[in-house]
């Protein structure tokens, strides 16, 4: 069954706790659910106990007393914390149906009505369980700080920023020691980046790989930079191995439409609602796949994504960063570079992706039309999010002086 649409308060909620890098799925109890004692374990959630190594519901056998699993787990509040092992199994095979595999911590029928949304995260090995319909994060971090919510929060966020303080410490030093001279003659765009890399003892590579311990390193003469409403995270065609099309110009044959002497396909296509064009989103959790499917023709799924690649791209395209900003200052012909300021963005919290798509915050845009060939030239399929929702995926950025 899919997550309910979270309330105004679960969301500011969960965006405190991107805030402290907490990375979390979500699990909704229903009335059911807490009477029998067990809730189907989603592909969310599954994928992100595998994820995490705590467990791999694929490699377990079936029956709960044969090959039930149990993992520490803790149900945790502002003022309490209480010891509920989580029981994870697979049901035995019926002969209509094998059985979604099943979550359940013990007590929670105490401590959740039905339907409230509860954050899951991990912590030290063990499972730590959050109410977010009851648990007022922002009053625990902001007012009380302290207690067992409060030092769980602090040592994953504590865990996520040290090596960005020992970065950070390194570039005040050198900013300390004042202007630094470019080691390039020329004015080339890679001079300031350079430099920085020389100066924190950086080996020049060609490697795509972070620069400093999985922080990537950025350099930049400081420009304004205009905002959007939603904000593009990646593009990324279907997996057509997967797909029932095999291209673009499948889909604006099936779906385009005429317009300024083209065919065109201009839409956004979202799990909350049905475009115009009779596009949507369904997630098929069991097979970990993003479908696009057509309501309005017998075309059904057409073209499909494995989930994990996409959060894998979003992780990818949009690393942990350091954006060091300089002043230039001419000085005997050569470049000498001021270090100023730090702008801290972090990596989003790739977890959470399948549930803001499926919560219609995270969509996707076409934006193709045909050539002269007949062929599609299609400049997505564009991944972008609500602006609002951006703190629900990534961490706020912060900025650091350096002098």
């Amino acid at each position: 069954m899919p997550l309910r649409q979270l309330t105004a308060i679960e969301r500011q909620r969960m965006k405190r706790l991107t805030a402290e890098s907490v990375d979390i799925t979500l699990l909704q109890p229903t009335w059911t659910a807490l009477d029998k004692g067990y809730m189907d374990a989603t592909a969310p959630v599954r994928n992100y106990l595998k994820e995490n190594g705590l467990h791999d519901f694929e490699l377990q056998g079936r029956g709960a007393r044969e090959n039930g699993v149990k993992i520490d787990a803790f149900l945790v509040s502002e003022q309490e914390q209480i010891k509920a092992p989580a029981s994870l199994y697979k049901p035995k095979a019926k002969p209509t149906k094998e059985g979604d595999p099943r979550i359940w911590f013990s007590k929670l029928h105490h401590h959740a009505n039905p339907d409230d949304m509860l954050a899951v995260t991990e912590h030290d090995g063990q499972l730590v369980v959050i109410n977010l319909t009851q648990v007022d994060v922002a009053h625990v971090l902001d007012v009380q700080q302290s207690g067992p919510l409060w030092d769980v929060l602090r040592d994953i966020s504590a865990e996520a920023t040290s090596i960005a303080d020992e970065l950070l410490g390194k570039l005040r030093l050198i900013a300390a020691g004042g202007y630094v001279p470019s080691i390039m003659d020329d004015r080339a765009d890679t001079a300031i980046g350079r430099t920085l890399e020389a100066a924190l003892g950086i080996a020049m590579n060609a490697r795509r790989e972070p620069d400093y311990k999985g922080i990537e390193l950025k350099s930049y003469r400081r420009k304004p930079k205009s905002r959007e409403n939603r904000k593009q995270l990646f593009a990324k065609v279907p997996n057509w191995e997967i797909s029932k099309f095999n291209s673009m110009t499948d889909v604006l044959d099936a779906f385009g439409y005429f317009r300024d002497g083209r065919d065109r396909l201009n839409c956004t296509v979202s799990a909350a609602n049905v475009n115009s064009q009779g596009l949507t989103f369904k997630l098929d959790e069991k097979s970990g796949i993003l479908n696009e499917v057509s309501t309005t023709t017998a075309h059904g799924a057409f073209a499909s994504w494995y989930l994990s690649e996409l959060r894998a791209d979003l992780e990818k395209k949009h690393a942990e960063t350091f954006w060091v900003g300089a002043k230039v200052h001419p000085i005997d012909g050569r470049e000498h570079f001021e270090f100023t300021d730090v702008i801290h963005t972090r990596k989003p919290i790739g977890s959470q992706f399948d549930i803001l798509v499926e919560q219609g915050e995270i969509t996707m845009d076409h934006m193709m039309k045909r050539l002269d060939s007949g062929r599609a030239h299609e400049r997505g399929p564009s991944f972008k999010i609500e602006a609002g929702s951006l703190d629900l995926l990534f961490p706020p950025s912060k900025t650091y002086a350096l002098v």
